[in-house]
């Protein structure tokens, strides 16, 4: 017969834990964990401020279209109170919380305007510390996710990499102020959060020591199924590229060298991806042979691992330096085509020119790439020893 203490173990071993993920759908990254967290036995919830044109399946959106300031407000607090104080894990993501943090300064704005800003920016800052510390107060367990320009930084980037989206960009993506803003809100939540996340290799030389990279995982494998069908078909290629940001993924470079190429002789179709939901941009990236992903951030987005999934090869410019924050294993097969923003050109003329044996090889390869670093299943499991750990060390599990 068990003894009182060994039945109360064997009633925490069978919580089922609940996790809230906010407030962005950057991606769909935050999306599709919590999907994944969910076959795994755990309730997982996903919310997000605003739903993006992107239009990524998420359970709640908490800001409607038409809402008021006021109504805005109000809401966040009803949520803060009466949902997220319910959960047993608060998972944030994009380097934000409900009460996102914005810079107090952005470059060109009128003095009102500045002033309106620092105004507002002093009431979520203040704000987002008492959900921290209310979240702290009610001893959950906190991790976060960076993904992106949530942490990178213009001035380190330009001092550090010979490319980089800082050189690309004017001061309104970049800027000292913004820089040391974030720098600012890394410590914050380093100070709040049991573990801290980056899906981009690049950002663990600006976040804590203690951070840790964790691959993509915003798409289901079982959804996401490759055809080599057009590999075999004496066909002209279709290359595409599908930038969200024009000047940061290289954007201009490409369309130069793309258009040096066809002057040159080679007969390809080029097809440019941009301002669709994602289901109907997924119906074109399938029309598709080859991505060319970005030029200029040191590592391979989002985009590129939905084409690998559908089994398309990927030209794209990965930091050497950057790989030191990767699994040895996952460096060793990345399946990419490298190319620079000085040899994107050259590494297109080389796809053109391989044969579609080859061309097949690469995709396939590209496919299991993905089955293997990306599936969302196993970093979702990843995630959830975590959170079991977090929570054993405060006696809840």
């Amino acid at each position: 017969m068990l003894t009182f203490m060994e039945l109360q173990s064997e009633v925490k071993k069978s919580k089922i834990i609940k996790v809230l993920h906010l407030p962005n759908v950057v991606g769909g990254n935050a999306q599709e964990l919590s999907r994944s967290l969910c076959s795994l036995g755990l309730e997982s919830k996903s919310l997000t401020l605003f739903q993006s044109y992107l239009n990524y399946s998420v359970d709640v959106v908490l800001f409607q279209k038409g809402f008021s300031r006021l109504k805005k407000e109000f809401l966040r607090y009803y949520y803060l109170i009466f949902h997220m104080s319910k959960v047993d894990v608060i998972h944030y993501n994009f380097g934000s919380t409900l009460f996102s943090s914005i810079c107090p300064y952005k470059p060109d704005l009128s003095c009102l305007a500045i002033i309106c800003r620092i105004f507002y920016s002093s009431y979520v800052f203040l704000m987002q510390y008492i959900e921290l510390s209310f979240m702290r107060l009610l001893r959950k367990p906190i991790f976060i996710h960076y993904q992106g320009d949530d942490a990178r930084q213009g001035v380190f980037s330009i001092k550090n990499f010979k490319y980089s989206i800082a050189s690309q960009v004017d001061s309104s993506y970049y800027n000292l102020y913004s820089d040391r803003f974030k720098q600012y809100m890394i410590r914050r939540m380093d100070r709040f959060c049991d573990k801290i996340y980056a899906v981009n290799p690049d950002l663990l030389h600006v976040l804590p020591s203690r951070a840790c990279f964790i691959p993509y995982c915003h798409l289901s494998l079982d959804e996401w199924l490759p055809s080599y069908n057009r590999y075999t078909l004496d066909k002209p290629l279709r290359i595409g590229h599908a930038p969200t940001h024009r000047m940061a993924k290289g954007t201009d470079i490409i369309c130069k060298a793309v258009n040096d190429l066809k002057n040159e002789g080679f007969l390809f179709d080029f097809e440019m991806i941009e301002g669709l939901s994602r289901e109907d941009a997924r119906k074109k990236y399938q029309t598709i042979d080859v991505l060319i992903d970005q030029l200029f951030a040191g590592w391979y987005g989002g985009l590129a691992v939905e084409l690998m999934a559908l089994g398309k090869p990927v030209l794209v410019y990965i930091r050497e330096d950057d790989l030191q924050f990767i699994p040895s294993g996952m460096r060793d097969e990345l399946p990419f085509i490298q190319v620079t923003p000085d040899s994107v050109k050259e590494g297109l003329r080389t796809v053109l020119e391989m044969p579609r044996t080859e061309l097949l090889i690469l995709a396939k390869q590209s496919r299991a790439f993905v089955e293997k670093w990306h599936d969302p299943l196993r970093i979702a499991s990843e995630i959830k020893s975590d959170y079991e750990s977090a929570l054993r060390k405060r006696g809840k599990f």
